[in-house]
């Protein structure tokens, strides 16, 4: 009977062979752990190719493999820029772009400012010297330099035929402006509102653009000065510098002018030639 006893005993003892498989799947996880944590420092172009032999293998379009976002060299991280990033990165280079523009601009402004004033002066002197105070006149705005010229300094009372004493006039002003040959150069006539119907002229309109015209035509004689710069306009009596009331009023509306508009205009101090009749 206690032989039996014992021999149950030693049948009911528990079986620890299970051991053996739980201490191999531990081996298998953590040698799995150790691959993961080395992959999470390989180089970025063996990384790729693993990550395209695992999408062959499996047959699949992409996975966490195939992100940047997960690779690192060494102890550096490589990570894509954010759009945002991209985004800000553009608007630096255009603010340093249109900072670069400006700054061009404002010495093109400076220097054209610089020519401008010197063309003036030498126009002014040439008026005093020649006793012309009272015929011609300069002016110096934000969007041009004009040359104003009463029309009995060129012109005889309804005629659109220069003078032959104002020629030079015309040719030193011709001079005057080869130097800078850029500029668009419009010359316009005026006139008063007094009314004109003549063979040759039948409206102000006619004699304003002709005088105009005639007056281009010496300035081109200058065989140094480009055509395509310059154009004639005839205003008539509608764009008055006084009241045409009286008779010193009507003689400063009669005229010819001759302005060289600025290629660099400061749009906030803009000065326009008034428009409006006066009188």
């Amino acid at each position: 009977m206690s032989n039996k006893r014992r021999h149950e005993v030693h049948e009911e003892h528990m079986d620890e062979s299970w051991l053996i498989p739980y201490a191999d799947i531990l081996t298998l996880l953590l040698a799995l752990f150790i691959v993961l944590y080395s992959m999470s420092s390989v180089d970025a172009k063996k990384f790729e190719e693993l990550s395209q032999a695992f999408s062959l293998a499996l047959n699949s379009g992409s996975g966490v493999l195939d992100s940047p976002a997960a690779v690192r060299t060494g102890d550096s991280e490589e990570l894509p820029k954010d759009h945002s990033t991209m985004e800000e990165d553009g608007k630096d280079k255009d603010k340093d772009k249109e900072k670069d523009t400006q700054t061009l601009r404002a010495e093109l402004m400076k220097k054209e400012q610089a020519d401008l004033e010197k063309l003036k002066k030498q126009l002014d002197q040439y008026i005093k010297k020649n006793g012309l105070t009272t015929e011609l006149a300069t002016k110096l705005n934000q969007s041009q330099l004009m040359i104003t010229i009463s029309d009995n300094a060129l012109f005889a009372s309804g005629s659109s035929s220069v003078k032959p004493e104002s020629r030079e006039l015309a040719a030193f002003i011709g001079t005057m402006l080869q130097q800078y040959p850029d500029y668009e150069i419009i010359v316009s006539g005026h006139t008063d509102n007094q009314a004109i119907s003549t063979s040759e002229f039948k409206s102000n309109w006619d004699l304003s653009s002709s005088r105009a015209i005639r007056f281009m035509d010496i300035l081109l004689e200058n065989k140094s000065i480009k055509p395509a710069r310059f154009s004639a306009i005839g205003y008539g009596e509608y764009r008055p510098v006084d009241s045409n009331s009286s008779d010193v009023g009507r003689s400063k509306n009669r005229r010819v002018e001759v302005s060289i508009i600025r290629k660099y205009v400061d749009q906030e101090n803009m000065q326009q030639i008034p428009a409006t009749p006066k009188g």
